[in-house]
């Protein structure tokens, strides 16, 4: 296995290890736990100077900003919002076993992963690269409604965005940001040779919290929307919220009824519609207009 995935690995017990506790760890439980989990895996017990190391890296990469806490003597996440960490579980969701697979090939036998890798994700790493040090980029980018016709760009990246299985390259193209699909990128060149001056004032989570998935059309008006389930699928959406402003109304043997606060959009009405088994749109009506019609469409596309 690669010094990198090697790394990897380190950062998410360091950082599993430190967000389950409440008081801080100690410098030698800290590194007796993460020696342990490594040698499970294979590698040899890390030392003081790897430890601290590996804090830098985490909080260059991740920004989690790692602290010793000298009143409970021990190392601790600094404080971060909701937000902030709901984007961290998105983003070690599953590592552990893939990088474990990855170092394993008997795994194999036993664990089956999904195969849903996406295309080009290849050129995540140069994109973060290019990103931390400022480099713009070209490429050649498929227009999928254009008869997959092949437009040169020149963008200044900026961040990388994680949705429904799929990467974004969120990127100025001139004065405008915009988004590009990281599976629709060919001919990736970063131009080290190049820098540009990143703007960091853009508060990236207000650019989303309105919105489901990665298209936020600010056209779209931000409303109120209330959905009832039946109890069986209100388990699976109590589990995996679908969305941060969910809160629930009603838990009961009978109904499970949320509301939510976002931007309509065409990605969020198709994730409404994957789990329509019991799903009963309250309001706003011109939603409940809008599934209806989709089933009414679909119903006579199949009958």
């Amino acid at each position: 296995m690669s010094k990198r995935l090697e790394g990897l690995q380190r950062w998410l017990i360091i950082i599993n290890k430190l967000k389950e506790s409440r008081t801080g760890v100690p410098t030698e439980e800290l590194l007796g736990y993460v020696s342990r989990r490594m040698e499970e895996r294979g590698f040899g017990a890390m030392n003081l100077r790897t430890l601290q190391r590996d804090f830098n890296d985490i909080e260059s990469v991740f920004g989690i900003k790692i602290t010793f806490d000298k009143k409970h003597y021990g190392y601790g996440i600094a404080a971060q919002d909701e937000h902030e960490w709901n984007r961290y579980e998105q983003l070690l969701l599953n590592f552990d076993l893939l990088n474990a697979l990855a170092g394993d090939d008997t795994l194999a036998s036993y664990v089956l992963p999904e195969h849903h890798r996406p295309l080009h994700s290849e050129w995540l790493f140069p994109l973060i690269g290019a990103i931390k040090r400022s480099h713009p980029v070209t490429f050649n980018y498929l227009l999928v409604r254009q008869d997959d016709k092949l437009e040169t760009k020149k963008v200044n990246p900026h961040f990388l965005k994680e949705s429904n299985q799929r990467w974004y390259l969120l990127a100025y193209e001139g004065d405008t940001l915009k988004t590009f699909g990281i599976d629709r990128i060919r001919n990736l060149q970063i131009l080290d040779n190049e820098h540009f001056k990143r703007d960091t004032t853009i508060d990236i989570h207000s650019l989303f919290r309105d919105c489901y998935g990665i298209w936020d059309q600010t056209d779209i008006p931000v409303e109120d929307i209330e959905l009832r389930y039946d109890a069986l699928d209100g388990k699976f959406l109590k589990s995996v919220p679908l969305h941060h402003s969910q809160q629930v109304l009603a838990d009961t043997p009978d109904e499970f009824r949320i509301a939510l606060r976002l931007r309509i959009t065409n990605d969020f009405v198709m994730e409404l519609l994957s789990r329509s088994r019991s799903l009963e749109v309250i309001r706003p009506l011109h939603l409940r207009e809008r599934v209806r019609q989709i089933y009414e469409d679909a119903l006579k596309r199949n009958s």
